[in-house]
């Protein structure tokens, strides 16, 4: 009895018997797999691969020396048994954990452009995720808005990926943001050492302790989603705006409003980037008005370069 009912609990779940995702859901998400991976395919495997080592090299094997091969890698033990000359052999010790911290509040809900914040940043972690897996390397994502909301522990399938794209497409906005205790309760939780991609659209400020901690475990990279009309209201009035977290209407009437508000926006990236550059960490900008992928293949050529010195 027992026997029996063991394996009828480990039959799986009917394709009928699982929630449904609505049809617009499964199309965008099809739509980001196929154009990530397009892309991927396309060399942004190969630029992801030379920009993020792994902890080093290993030995692999010896065999017999080939003109060209340096000196210094013969295996003179070897040589001396064989009695003609052998060299070591290495090869790259990736085991990379390569994690993204993505900010899901409600500020990620606009874009003035043909994309919403939230979906840039979905199309940035399908791109960063089928590029790990596809060099052999493990991705997890936290999704983060007034604290940590999910945390996805790091796997290799191509399946984890799609769910991790699908958690930030489907979760319903956080409220405000607060990513300085999101990121802090990622840090605590995130054991191993990981490339660790901060996404969002930093309106937040305060983020200066998380960061710092994050940077001292891991290798951190801060990715900026910019949307221009976060930072440049119209100046004709009177405009009513709504907060995006909180609800509030505002209402600029004018250009003094309009640039004080731009000048309120200035700061806050003003201080993302000196963050940043205090704490020797990388930032990057992908702005919604432009083409990202130029922007990310340029960095990792930076970063290929900066780590071959």
């Amino acid at each position: 009895m027992f026997a029996k009912l063991a394996r009828r609990q480990r039959q799986p779940v009917k394709a009928a018997d699982r929630p449904q995702l609505p049809g617009d859901l499964v199309r965008k998400v099809r739509h980001i797999e196929i154009s990530t991976k397009r892309l991927v395919d396309q060399g942004v495997a190969g630029d992801y691969h030379s920009a993020f080592k792994g902890r080093g090299v290993e030995f692999s094997e010896v065999r017999p020396y080939e003109p060209g091969d340096e000196i210094r890698t013969i295996d003179w033990n070897v040589t001396a048994r064989m009695g003609h000359p052998y060299v070591k052999r290495y090869v790259e010790e990736r085991d990379l954990t390569v994690f993204l911290a993505v900010d899901v509040s409600g500020s990620l809900g606009y874009g003035s452009r043909a994309i919403l914040k939230r979906e840039l940043a979905a199309e940035l972690t399908a791109l960063l995720s089928f590029a790990a897996v596809r060099n052999q390397d493990r991705v997890g994502a936290a999704l983060l808005s007034s604290g940590l909301e999910l945390f996805i522990r790091p796997d290799r399938r191509r399946t984890h990926v799609l769910r991790i794209v699908r958690e930030i497409l489907t979760r319903p906005p956080g409220g405000h943001t607060d990513l300085e205790r999101g990121l802090a309760a990622v840090v605590k939780t995130l054991k191993q050492r990981s490339v660790l991609f901060v996404i969002s659209d930093f309106l937040d400020t305060g983020l200066g302790t998380s960061l710092k901690s994050a940077a001292i475990r891991h290798d951190v990279i801060v990715i900026e989603i910019f949307d221009p009309k976060d930072h440049q209201p119209p100046v004709t009035g009177p405009v009513v705006l709504q907060d995006a977290e909180t609800g509030r209407l505002v209402t600029l009437s004018g250009r003094r409003l309009a640039r004080q508000h731009a000048e309120l926006r200035l700061r806050q990236r003003q201080e993302i980037v000196g963050l940043t550059r205090r704490l020797g960490i990388d930032h990057l900008t992908i702005r919604t008005d432009r083409p990202y992928l130029a922007t990310l293949v340029r960095y990792f050529e930076q970063r290929r370069r900066r780590l071959a010195r």
